[in-house]
């Protein structure tokens, strides 16, 4: 019913001089998904295997041979455990194992004695006394069969493909907080040195026994006495076992059977531009950084080259990854800052980070999927993992990336069924942040993330979007911005005609000329030009509202009454909209100091009265607050609002939709008139439809010229936030109104809705037509006429109420009407259509009531 009156304004608005909506600029774009490709199928959180109360995390994976089983370390509970992938859309957890220390790996070998469980624990009383044992248990019953004294703390464990050697480093890793003679605190080298084990597991269990690799006084490390193994990976043949000495930026390769060092080479430095340098609420990839590459994570590639995960550590950190011939030593290709650019890309660069590592890849694991040799590589700061096919070792392709929680550190690859497992190590019940276990698979769907992002190679920094508009004529174009998380406030366009949804521009914020960081939480896209912002302050009196004209300049700004302002905490406009009449209603997000209603507001931009309504929230199901986080006009009495908690993944509840009716007048700040609400739609399953953590800000609400209600979430800067952006189309705004609508005028009035000019290009027909035409009755004369039939006829379903208002200068570009606040009040939108009486003229406009 709504759709011809956003059609008919838009056209009447190009009569009356208002340029078209504009043509998208060209821009390169984030790859188009492909197929076959990995989606996130299931997520489990650690907890489940311990107690919602307790910090349980999730390390190092690894599965039995039949591959329904994940066995997975669990420092914080010093436990292993186990989690049924038999059907992996449904993992399940499956009990721990406890231990008397904290796991710090593990790897089930199907040696020749039979199929056991190894997890290497850390028993380390003190960093001078470091300890460590292999325990082993029975991959069937899970009872303990053997126990192995390491001589040192181990880090990492792997075994070879025939489960007939076993490697694991030794680290007897750092003091951090120690200063040793002569250095500075936490240098090297810290007594006792580190050391590699290798275990043959071809006899019985209990003769299984350690033999000592010495990786120490290595030439050209940087303290070769103390090497400090972190990571250990055999070659895809046995043969050869790749070591990361990440404090010593070193790699070693040991060959497997005489358990010798057979080659040994430095990481090196490398020197990576156009990155971010400064933590400052900024994203700007200008910076440079030079530094040692001090790799954790290592795998093989082929028999002949190993990738490294370039994560860092105290020395530097080179923010990629990196494939090395492992005979030379040579560096066959790295990731540069591409790593970098993908996080800002997709919204997960945490620039909280930018002064140390920034994305720090950690986790790296190589997998063949299809024939094709893949390299997966996990950012443990951004939260995601990236994909590569790495067919050729010298030029690495981009697949696709993955969301994660946060923290991802092991990365386990199931060819055989065609799997991914995810285990991430952070976990924080009182943020919402908890530690999981996510699986994907690899199948002919196309990759499902991210549904939003900007080019790969010159991205556009974003994060945080708390707000949602859209083009009135064009349903491919919408607009959005981050909140004060990254600053200066920009408006970003975003094209929605692909996937995913990409964004293409971006429109800086200005006041007198300057830059400036507001903390947007809505943004409205005025029909006549400009747009409204709701800007949220850290105190009531430093809310307002923003009317900015298209290229981001700030017109004017209306602070809320103090009456009102000074009731409210750090939650104030939360959401904005506008109507044909041009009021601007926006909401607050929580109810203010006394009150039980949340209030939807109604500003006059005239004369800059404000009127009042009470909506009221459901109740919090479990700990929490429910509150407002958007509103947008459907029709010209009816809004959608977002109604949700303040909880995240399994802890949430309400993530809904609403529609409301402001039939009636607003009341007074003292009494706002109250409002009937009825549910539109509950999102809550849509948000869990991609098989993660459900994200907690549902934000932004917007309907296109489609009428299609889309919806996005802010992902907090990826500040105790996974990091995924949800952008989603809800459905038909108009289907979805619970509202009943009105039946349409079977016949048209006998009288027009205005007279005819006086010269018509056609003369009207004797009898009243049956059926409104698409197109006016009479042509529009070159220039619009702007000044309304002396005896205008306004019935019920008139497009906008008339008004004597000259129309607006099109060569004005100053906002709604193109005033200034200096030179008086500014020209609405409803008095834009008060002059279309004309134009319009046949067009029979309906309307909710």
């Amino acid at each position: 019913m709504n759709q011809p009156r956003v059609r008919a304004t838009a056209t009447a608005l190009v009569a009356l001089g208002f340029a078209a909506t504009s043509a998208l600029p060209a821009a390169a774009a984030f790859p188009e998904p492909e197929q076959p490709a990995f989606n996130r199928v299931s997520t489990i959180p650690a907890y489940e295997n311990t107690d919602v109360g307790q910090e349980s995390v999730a390390e190092i994976s690894s599965v039995t041979k039949d591959g329904n089983t994940v066995v997975y370390t669990d420092a914080e509970s010093k436990v292993l455990g186990f989690v049924d992938i038999s059907d992996p859309a449904n993992a399940t957890a499956d009990g721990v194992l406890e231990l008397p220390g904290e796991p710090t790996s593990v790897y089930v070998a199907d040696t020749p004695q039979g199929e056991y469980i190894l997890a290497v624990v850390n028993t380390s009383e003190s960093f001078t006394d470091p300890s460590g044992v292999v325990m082993v248990f029975d991959a069937a019953t899970r009872e303990q069969v053997g126990q192995i004294d390491l001589g040192g703390q181990p880090d990492s464990i792997d075994v070879n493909a025939d489960g007939t050697q076993a490697v694991i480093a030794i680290e007897n890793e750092r003091d951090e907080e120690l200063t040793p003679e002569g250095g500075e605190e936490g240098d090297l080298p810290q007594m006792p040195a580190g050391h590699v084990v290798l275990i043959d597991l071809t006899a019985p269990v209990a003769d299984w026994t350690p033999e000592t690799v010495d990786v120490s006084g290595l030439e050209g490390l940087d303290t070769p006495e103390d090497p400090e193994p972190e990571y250990v990976k055999y070659s895809p043949n046995g043969e050869k076992i790749a070591v990361t000495l990440q404090e010593n930026n070193g790699i070693v390769i040991i060959d497997a059977a005489s358990g010798t060092v057979e080659n040994h080479f430095s990481a090196g430095e490398v020197t990576v531009d156009g990155v971010d340098t400064v933590d400052d609420g900024r994203i700007d990839m200008s910076g440079s950084i030079t530094a040692v590459r001090e790799p954790d994570a290592i795998g093989w590639v082929d028999d002949t080259h190993v990738a490294t995960a370039n994560e860092g550590d105290w020395k530097g950190g080179s923010r990629g990854w990196s494939i090395f011939d492992a005979t030379t030593g040579e560096v066959t290709w790295d990731a540069g800052n591409t790593f970098e650019k993908l996080a800002v890309s997709i919204g997960h660069y945490p620039d909280g980070r930018s002064e140390k590592k920034g994305t720090e890849p950690e986790g790296l694991a190589v997998g063949t999927y299809n024939g094709v040799p893949m390299a997966f590589v996990a950012s443990e700061r951004g939260n995601f993992v990236a994909v590569y096919d790495v067919s050729d070792p010298s030029e690495p392709v981009f697949k696709q990336v993955l969301p994660s929680t946060m923290g991802p550190e092991g990365l386990l690859p199931i060819p055989e069924r065609n799997l991914l497992v995810v285990s991430s190590e952070e976990d924080s019940a009182d943020d919402g942040v908890r530690a999981t276990l996510q699986t994907y698979e690899f199948g002919d769907t196309p990759a499902s993330y991210p549904e939003i992002a900007s080019d790969l190679d010159d991205p556009i920094a974003w994060n945080a979007l708390g707000s949602l508009t859209a083009d009135p004529e064009d349903p491919t174009r919408l607009w959005t911005s981050s909140d004060d998380a990254l600053g200066p406030s920009r408006i970003l366009e975003i094209d929605n005609s692909g996937a995913p949804a990409q964004i293409v521009a971006q429109t800086p914020i200005t006041l007198n000329g300057s830059e400036v960081t507001f903390d947007i939480e809505g943004i409205w896209k005025d029909p006549a030009g400009g747009f409204w912002l709701a800007v949220e302050g850290a105190t009531g009196a430093e809310n307002q509202i923003v009317q900015v004209n298209d290229d981001g300049e700030v017109l004017r700004t209306w602070p809320l009454p103090s009456d009102v302002a000074e009731k409210m905490d750090k939650f104030g406009i939360e959401g904005i909209t506008g109507q044909a009449d041009g009021s601007i209603w926006f909401t607050l997000q929580r109810e203010l100091e006394g009150e039980d209603i949340i209030r939807i507001g109604r500003l006059d931009p005239e004369s800059g009265d404000m009127g009042w309504f009470g909506y009221t929230p459901e109740a919090p199901e479990g700990d929490g607050w429910v509150g407002l986080s958007e509103i947008v006009a459907v029709d010209e009495d009816t809004f959608a609002v977002i109604e949700r908690d303040n909880q995240a993944g399994d802890l949430a509840a309400i993530k809904r939709v609403y529609y409301v009716q402001a039939t009636g007048e607003p009341g007074t700040s003292d009494a706002p008139t109250p409002l009937t609400k009825e549910l539109a739609i509950d999102v809550l399953p849509m948000l869990g439809d991609t098989n993660g953590w459900e994200q907690e800000k549902l934000e932004g609400l917007a309907i296109d010229a489609d009428r299609n209600l889309w919806a996005i979430t802010d992902n907090d800067a990826v500040d105790d936030n996974s990091g995924e952006t949800r952008f989603m189309n809800l459905g038909n705004a108009d289907e979805l109104n619970p509202f009943p609508a009105d039946e349409p005028t079977a016949e048209p009035s006998d009288e027009p809705t205005a007279e005819p000019s006086d010269e018509p290009t056609a003369e009207p027909s004797d009898e009243p037509t049956a059926e409104p035409s698409d197109e006016p009755t009479a042509e529009p004369s070159d220039e619009p006429t702007v000044e309304p039939s002396d005896e205008p006829s306004e019935p019920e379903t008139s497009a906008a109420p008339t008004s004597d208002a000259p129309a607006p200068d099109p060569e004005q570009d100053e906002g709604r009407g193109g005033r200034l606040p200096s030179t008086g009040s500014a020209l609405g939108l409803g008095a834009i259509l008060g002059g279309l009486a004309a134009v319009a003229a046949g067009v029979t406009i309906l309307r909710r009531r």
